[in-house]
């Protein structure tokens, strides 16, 4: 059922050659000590916090709008500890694709596994939807040792990263289908596969509809439905962590009752509320760079 079943020839051309140099840079990386890339991620992020300005502000407005409770100062702390989770990921990234996660399955810690096997029980596939956070790419391959997971990804610009984070995937991905790829996705899950989904975007196009996401209208994709209704397929909730000790936490939810219904609202707002509680869980690790509400009901930004 692999959707990479041949990647082809890797890009050479000389136009590639920056590319290749970076991606050689990173694979050197990945095969740092796991306590060397921790260390390095921490440093690494408070000069991130420093260089991107940007992308702090963007992160800094989520934080004001999604934790109107919290005080300036613990806000400015989560910024500063989600830069350090944005620069371990970086590490954590590389390490999935082209490294070793040997060191990284010591202290690993599953929970839910049967939440899977009780929604396949019946020949179903199934939608492991999780959010967009720092340890995605990192836990996604943890947990291909224990469940034959498949993903749905946006292809890189570059062809030379592309191709070679295809191949690092295809070392642990049961298939890979770009988000184009409706049909080859609904087809891998009619045939009982498991499909890793992260819906949690404001998306560019796709049906889409305001739902509430830390109390707040945001723009969500209702693919979630569509895949479920078009495939028959149980949404199973997987939340991940990495925990303070430097290991992981992978935890699968039982599946969703009585999804999809016939209302695609109703079900994106589950989802949505699923994911939230998932990044309160472990709010340094969520992925607060990315303007979430950038479209809003009145038009108004509140990046502006």
């Amino acid at each position: 059922m692999s959707a990479t079943p041949d990647i082809g020839p890797p890009p050479l051309g000389p136009r590639h050659w920056p590319t290749w140099l970076g991606i050689g840079a990173m694979a050197l990386l990945a095969r740092l000590p796991w306590s060397w890339q921790r260390a390095l991620g921490r440093r690494l992020g408070a000069l991130l916090c420093t260089l991107l300005g940007e992308r702090r502000r963007i992160a800094q407005r989520n934080l004001e709008l999604c934790f109107p409770k919290l005080d300036a100062a613990a806000r400015d702390e989560l910024l500063r500890e989600h830069f350090r989770s944005l620069a371990i990921g970086v590490f954590e990234f590389t390490r999935a694709w082209w490294g070793s996660v040997a060191s990284l399955r010591r202290g690993l810690v599953v929970e839910g596994l049967e939440h899977i096997e009780a929604a396949r029980a019946d020949g179903r596939g199934v939608i492991v939807v999780s959010g967009h956070f720092t340890t995605l790419e990192v836990c996604g391959r943890l947990m291909c040792d224990h469940i034959p997971l498949a993903g749905m990804y946006r292809p890189h610009a570059q062809p030379a990263m592309e191709w070679a984070v295809r191949r690092g995937r295809a070392r642990y991905a049961a298939a890979m289908f770009p988000k184009q790829d409706v049909r080859g996705a609904v087809k891998h899950l009619k045939r009982g596969g498991l499909l890793w989904y992260a819906p949690d975007q404001d998306p560019s196009r796709g049906d889409s509809v305001y739902v509430p996401f830390f109390g707040r209208p945001a723009h969500s994709l209702t693919s979630t439905h569509q895949l479920a209704r078009m495939s028959g397929a149980a949404v199973v909730l997987f939340q991940h962590a990495r925990r303070a000790d430097g290991g992981y936490t992978l935890k699968l939810w039982p599946a969703f009752d009585d999804f999809p219904s016939k209302d695609a609202t109703v079900d994106t707002a589950r989802v949505m509320a699923g994911i939230e509680t998932m990044a309160r869980a472990a709010p340094a690790q969520y992925l607060w760079i990315h303007r979430r509400f950038k479209r809003t009901p009145d038009g108004v930004s509140p990046y502006a």
